[in-house]
């Protein structure tokens, strides 16, 4: 069901890859909700996911971008107010990579280099490309920026290595810069902390069935959806949520209050 929350607002999706991604879902609800927006990944992606194929559905265009690069993400930003006529109102960042996680490293024995990487990709590129937002003047009063993160930024999942490290620094980036957008221009940033979810990259993780099993019976409501994810971004795009900001909101079907549960007991006990 749609409820026209975006009508009028323009925005940039990043990290699309096929329709089991996040950012997927959150394109399609979006154009359901009455916006206009580009969708952006790194050229990589682009020539492996079939992104060129949610933008004709969605009737936009695709930009490519390094997120870790300056000049793309300004191209990005110029070439999106360009094609959509007028600043930016929401801006989805669902970037995340680790070398060290896909080339099989052990956490204790991480290669620095791929760390320097995986932190570029995965948390740097957010503060590159509010930074650059804020330069250019790109976003609107109240605009929203969210970032997507898991709780391997707060708790220990060791299959998700040097992730973790990433995530945090994100969450820390949307606070800090959160202060400093809405003291500027009114603008919110936020991150959602999604249940493990089966995406290309989640799935990706060692150890994913066990986490996502896991979750889901620790969980009171169960596992959050992809598309479940998608809906409460929309919400965070639109005017009802205009002063939430500098938050991690936590989007896991109750897992993060948990201790145990009688699911896991059960298990146990068995």
């Amino acid at each position: 069901m749609a409820y026209n929350l975006l009508a009028g607002k323009r925005g940039i999706i990043t990290g699309a890859l096929d329709e089991n991604s996040i950012a997927w879902k959150v394109a399609l609800r979006a154009k359901e909700e009455g916006a206009t927006f580009t969708l952006t990944n790194a050229p990589v992606a682009m020539r492996m996911g079939k992104i060129n194929e949610l933008a004709a559905h969605c009737n936009t265009e695709v930009i490519g971008a390094d997120a870790t690069v300056v000049e793309d993400i300004e191209n990005l930003y110029t070439k999106s107010m360009e094609l959509l006529g007028g600043k930016i109102d929401f801006v989805l960042h669902s970037i995340g990579m680790s070398p060290n996680v896909r080339k099989g490293k052990d956490y204790g024995d991480l290669n620095y280099d791929w760390l320097q990487k995986t932190l570029d990709i995965s948390a740097v590129s957010f503060h590159k490309m509010l930074q650059v937002a804020e330069k250019l003047d790109a976003l609107n009063e109240y605009g929203s920026v969210l970032g997507l993160t898991y709780i391997a930024a707060q708790r220990t999942f060791p299959d998700y290595s040097d992730m973790a490290q990433a995530k945090a620094l994100l969450e820390s980036i949307a606070r800090s810069y959160g202060e400093r957008y809405g003291r500027l221009k009114k603008v919110r940033v936020n991150t959602i902390s999604q249940s493990p979810t089966k995406t290309t990259a989640g799935m990706g993780v060692g150890g994913f069935d066990a986490f996502f099993d896991y979750a889901d019976l620790m969980s009171p409501l169960g596992n959050a959806s992809a598309e479940a994810c998608a809906d409460y971004c929309i919400t965070l795009f639109s005017d009802l949520t205009k002063s939430v900001t500098m938050q991690n909101l936590f989007h896991d079907g109750g897992f993060s209050s948990m201790g145990i549960s009688p699911a896991v007991v059960e298990r146990l006990s068995k």
